[in-house]
C-alpha cells in the first residue's frame, strides 16, 4: 500500500516544490526581513501538499478518462502507472487529492490570519488551478502552457514571499519569472511522448495544436525569457549581481534545445533530453536562491 501511495503522489518529483519556494524565502531574506523558521517550514509544507494534490488529481482523472491505458509511459511522462494496474485505488487517489488540498488551504488561511486578506486572491487562484488543471487547462494550448509556470513560478515564489513578509515585492515577481518559464518548459517537453494518446481523449496542448518542432522553438523562446529576466532583474537592481550564477544552467538549456530539435519525433532518443530538463528545473531555482542568499 505504501508503494501505491508513493506512486500516486509521484514522490520523486516532489522536490521541485520546495526548490521553487526556496527562491521566495531567499528573496525575503535578501530584502532584510526577519524570517520565522516555523513559518518557512509551513510554507514549504503547503507547497509540497499542493504538489501532491495536483499529482494525485492528475492520476485520478487520467485513469478515469482512460488516458492511462493509451499512454506509453516514460520515466518523465505518462503518470506513475499505479491506478491502471489497481483501479480500486481510485478512491484513495481522490482522497489524497482532496486531503492534501485541504492541508494547503489550512496553511494558507493561517497566513491570511497572520498577514491579511491580500494573500487570498493568490491562494484561491492556486487552489482552483490545482483542481482544474487536468480537466480544463490541458484542453487549451496557451492555458496548458502557462499553468505549470504560474503554479511553480509566480504563485509559489510570490506566495511564499508574502506568507513570510506580509507584502508583495517587485523582486519576488522578477525572481519568479525564470521559474515560470522553466516549469512551463518542463511540462512542454514532457508532453511530446503523449501527443497521440492525449489526442484520443480530447486534450489540446501546444505540441498537439502546433506540432513538436514548433514546440521546440517555443522551448527556446522561453529559455531566452528565463535568462533574460535574470539579467534584467540584476540591471534593474531587483536581484543581486550574485543571481547571475543562475546563467550557468544556460549550457544545459542549449543542449536540451538542440537535441530536442533533432529528436522531436523520436521519443526514445528524446528521453535523455527529458532527463536533463528535470535537472535544469531543479538547478535553476537552487542556483537563483543561492545567489539571493549570498547576494
Amino acid at each position: 500500500m505504501i508503494r501505491d501511495v508513493l506512486g500516486i503522489i509521484r514522490l520523486p518529483f516532489l522536490i521541485l516544490a520546495p526548490a521553487c519556494v526556496l527562491v521566495g524565502v531567499a528573496v525575503a531574506q535578501w530584502e532584510g526581513h526577519a524570517l520565522s523558521g516555523l513559518n518557512v517550514a509551513l510554507v514549504i509544507l503547503g507547497a509540497v501538499l499542493a504538489h501532491i494534490s495536483v499529482n494525485a488529481f492528475n492520476e485520478y482523472f487520467d485513469c478515469r478518462s482512460g488516458l492511462d491505458k493509451l499512454t506509453a509511459r516514460t520515466a518523465f511522462s505518462g503518470g506513475s502507472g499505479t491506478l491502471p494496474g489497481r483501479p480500486e485505488l481510485m478512491k484513495l487517489a481522490l482522497a489524497i487529492s482532496v486531503g492534501s488540498l485541504a492541508g494547503t488551504a489550512l496553511i494558507g488561511l493561517y497566513f491570511v490570519w497572520l498577514h491579511g486578506w491580500q494573500l487570498l486572491p493568490l491562494g484561491i487562484f492556486g487552489l482552483v488551478l490545482v483542481v482544474t488543471y487536468t480537466i480544463w487547462w490541458v484542453n487549451n494550448p496557451l492555458m496548458c502552457l502557462i499553468a505549470p509556470g504560474l503554479g511553480f513560478g509566480v504563485l509559489m515564489v510570490m506566495g511564499a514571499h508574502f506568507a513570510l513578509t506580509g507584502q508583495y515585492s517587485v523582486s519576488s515577481f522578477v525572481a519568479s519569472l525564470p521559474l515560470t518559464c522553466m516549469t512551463s518548459n518542463l511540462l512542454l517537453l514532457n508532453q511530446f511522448p503523449d501527443v497521440e494518446a492525449d489526442k484520443q481523449v480530447g486534450r489540446r496542448h501546444f505540441p498537439i495544436a502546433f506540432g513538436r518542432q514548433a514546440s521546440v522553438r517555443l522551448y527556446g523562446v522561453l529559455l531566452l525569457v528565463c535568462y533574460g529576466s535574470i539579467v534584467a532583474g540584476v540591471i534593474g537592481h531587483w536581484l543581486p549581481p550574485a543571481a547571475l550564477v543562475t546563467l550557468a544552467t544556460a549550457l544545459i538549456g542549449w543542449r536540451i534545445y538542440r537535441f530536442a530539435g533533432q529528436h522531436a519525433d523520436d521519443i526514445p532518443a528524446l528521453i535523455p533530453s527529458m532527463g536533463l530538463n528535470v535537472v535544469i528545473n531543479l538547478l535553476t531555482p537552487l542556483l537563483l536562491a543561492a545567489g539571493l542568499f549570498f547576494g
